[in-house]
């Protein structure tokens, strides 16, 4: 564990506080009310969703790939009623079987992850045909003059806070095979205008069709 990813996953919580309070926290709610069945959280992070997972839920995961992180949501998971496992794991190399589970949850994480379509990908392998992904994501404007500070500031952002302000998180999703089912596009509360675009929904890995052989 280097000190950088020390003190990351020490000042996340405070870094995220005024958002959170502002609206973040709202928001986390609503989506994880359509988290049902099997559910894996990728890049689970020091754990700010997992006191919104309600009823529906019949197993949880989460995944975290950073040591540090993963402590702290250790820890968490340690004072919650719900019984969570908790694997260190990457987006990109989740280890489970294909179509495993029922809801896939990804908040503030394909920003972040090094191989973006990889980590989709991996997404979809582990979804049931019919399964969702519900996410919360911050994603490259559509704002031509805002996309192009993204651009700029880009660098500064990955070195601060190691994540990637201007991907096309949503052209990707569409790419590798999600069907968009429900998308609202808004503002990261209490954020940076180059941070602040944001999008939250839900995409479902389809049911392919059948093939018959004569």
């Amino acid at each position: 564990m280097g000190l950088r990813s020390r003190l990351f996953a020490l000042t996340y919580n405070r870094l995220m506080a005024s958002g959170e309070k502002a609206g973040l926290a709202g928001i986390r709610a609503t989506l994880l009310i359509g988290a049902s069945g099997d559910v894996l959280e990728i890049g689970a992070g020091t754990g700010l969703n997992l006191t919104h997972y309600a009823g529906e839920v019949t197993t949880l995961t989460v995944t975290e790939p950073d040591a540090s992180m993963l402590r702290r949501l250790e820890h968490v998971v340690g004072r919650t009623a719900r019984s969570t496992t908790v694997l260190r794991a990457p987006a990109e190399d989740l280890p489970f079987e294909d179509a495993t589970f029922d809801t896939v949850v990804s908040t503030l994480v394909l920003c972040g992850v090094e191989d973006q379509p990889r980590s989709v990908r991996e997404i979809r392998r582990v979804l049931k045909p019919g399964g969702r992904l519900l996410f919360i994501e911050h994603v490259r404007s559509d704002d031509t003059a805002v996309a192009r500070r993204q651009d700029r500031i880009n660098w500064l952002n990955r070195l601060m806070v190691r994540c990637d302000c201007n991907r096309p998180t949503l052209e990707i999703l569409k790419r590798e095979g999600f069907v968009i089912d429900d998308l609202v596009h808004g503002e990261l509360p209490k954020s940076p205008s180059f941070v602040r675009p944001m999008i939250v929904g839900s995409a479902a890995r389809p049911i392919e069709a059948l093939t018959h052989c004569s």
